[in-house]
């Protein structure tokens, strides 16, 4: 199987700072605003933006939680293998909060769309805005684009995009499989 590099660790870092820039334009102290990391692959990249955030720009306490969307998938019952359902972590209502969904691949938008039912559990927010570090534009299942990108790449549908965190996998990277 042959795979190309699209994003070394260099770029995804200057990504990550361009996201988290863009972030603060729109929400300045984030008194009002919620980071949503989507699981299990959105919650590294939310844990990146949340850290940047905190550490480079001094904003403080940012709010993070993690969203489990496996049971509001409309395909979850498709699968012969059992799914494995990650944990949802939300401390928090988001009541009249502007919610930051953070995902790392933007693909059909059926995760996206299963978020948006899933948060209604917490409470009605105020706005929903997307961030992904990569957004295959020409795969649409779903009318969603995101908010924020990191970068656009069109892949041919029998393609894969890979993105390892160095959390996880050792090193920050995107492949094209």
């Amino acid at each position: 199987m042959s795979q190309k590099i699209l994003l070394t660790s260099l770029e995804v870092n200057i990504i990550l700072h361009r996201l988290a820039c863009q972030l603060i334009e729109n929400h300045l102290d984030f008194k009002d605003t919620i980071l949503i990391g989507l699981q299990p692959r959105g919650r590294f990249l939310a844990e990146r933006i949340k850290e940047l955030l905190e550490q480079e720009y001094n904003i403080k306490d940012v709010s993070l939680g993690f969203l489990d969307i496996t049971f509001f998938r409309d395909d979850f019952r498709r699968s012969d293998r059992p799914l494995e359902a990650n944990k949802t972590q939300i401390d928090f209502l988001v009541e009249n909060k502007k919610v930051v969904f953070i995902d790392d691949v933007l693909y059909t938008g059926r995760s996206i769309r299963s978020a948006l039912t899933a948060i209604q559990s917490f409470g009605r927010p105020s706005a929903i805005e997307l961030l992904v570090l990569i957004d295959r534009r020409f795969s649409r299942h779903l009318p969603i684009q995101p908010d924020y990108r990191g970068r656009q790449v069109d892949a041919i549908n029998n393609e894969k995009v890979k993105v390892t965190w160095k959390e996880n996998e050792g090193e920050d990277s995107v492949y094209l499989i």
